[in-house]
């Protein structure tokens, strides 16, 4: 394994106990380039692991907590006039979106036109306000927490938005031996801001061009196209996947790999990362499948179709 990835994720499993698989994902999503959606109740971990990974990686921060009065220049930004003596201009004033990693916590707190702010900075990595686009800073990531939907006070996300994550995962509860150490250890708030970096984003720039240079086989982006096309034959699934899912699950492949110490995608490696790349990409039949909606399941489901 690469020395600076092992660096990053031995200083976030000190803060984020238990937890080594889904950094492992986060971390793999950002070297890909991908956004990375978090759901899960509150109270896990899910806004401690997006500081930590700002912290680690050594990336300008922004957090903004999505409310249902948040409005798009508390996200954008705004044009304010200032009067500079006999004259005056409008100046914009950058929003919290003008950073290198944006926390949106609690995404789905917020209105449906609230949330779309973010949808042509997640895919144009750049924002238009006041018929001027401006780009945003490189490298640009958003890491969005929200609460489950059946939860009070929740919109949830239209189709169009989850498909700008590259990856959702959940964190769940840690395991008991992980939560005693937590009891027993000190506050994370404070750890996290003793926390050095491991990383800059010169570096984490450099990972992610390695990671575009990670081979993939002819026969490994056949099974990748295999396992797109039985979505889209399959009556399990109300549309299929995308090609612009088929091109995250290459790229979170490759991020993978690299983690890996891999210079050569393998099928474990799309394995590994399958279930939180396309989970949130499908929605089953309910008349197929009898209502099921555990969208865990998915990952197994895919794997058996192809064999």
């Amino acid at each position: 394994m690469n020395p600076q990835i092992a660096a990053v994720l031995s200083q976030a499993n000190t803060i984020i106990l238990g937890k080594d698989h889904q950094i492992r994902l986060a971390l793999a999503c950002l070297i890909a380039r991908g956004h990375l959606l978090i759901e899960d109740i509150p109270g896990v971990g899910k806004t401690t692991l997006a500081h930590s990974l700002a912290r680690i990686l050594g990336l300008q921060f922004q957090r903004v907590q999505f409310t249902s009065d948040l409005l798009l220049g508390d996200i954008l930004g705004v044009s304010v006039y200032e009067q500079q003596g006999a004259n005056g201009r409008f100046i914009f004033h950058p929003g919290p979106v003008f950073s290198q990693l944006l926390l949106a916590d609690e995404v789905n707190r917020a209105s449906p036109k609230t949330q779309s702010a973010l949808l042509e900075a997640m895919e144009e990595r750049q924002v238009t306000t006041d018929g001027e686009t401006r780009a945003l800073p490189e490298p640009f990531f958003v890491i969005a927490t929200q609460n489950p939907n059946y939860q009070v006070g929740t919109f949830p996300l239209p189709e169009s938005q989850l498909d700008r994550f590259l990856m959702r995962i959940e964190l769940g509860y840690p395991p008991p031996q992980a939560e005693h150490a937590l009891l027993a250890g000190s506050d994370r708030r404070r750890m996290l801001d003793e926390l050095p970096a491991a990383l800059n984003s010169q570096q984490l720039i450099q990972l992610q061009q390695e990671a575009e240079n990670v081979t993939c086989s002819p026969a490994l982006l056949n099974y990748i196209l295999k396992l797109v096309q039985h979505t889209r034959l399959n009556p399990r699934y109300r549309e299929g996947l995308s090609p612009r899912a088929g091109l995250a699950l290459r790229n979170a492949a490759r991020a993978w790999a690299l983690l890996e110490g891999r210079s050569l995608v393998v099928p474990e490696d799309v394995q590994s990362i399958l279930s939180s790349v396309v989970c949130h990409r499908l929605q089953l039949d309910d008349e197929v499948n009898g209502g099921i909606r555990d969208m865990a399941t998915i990952g197994a489901w895919l794997e058996r179709g192809i064999r």
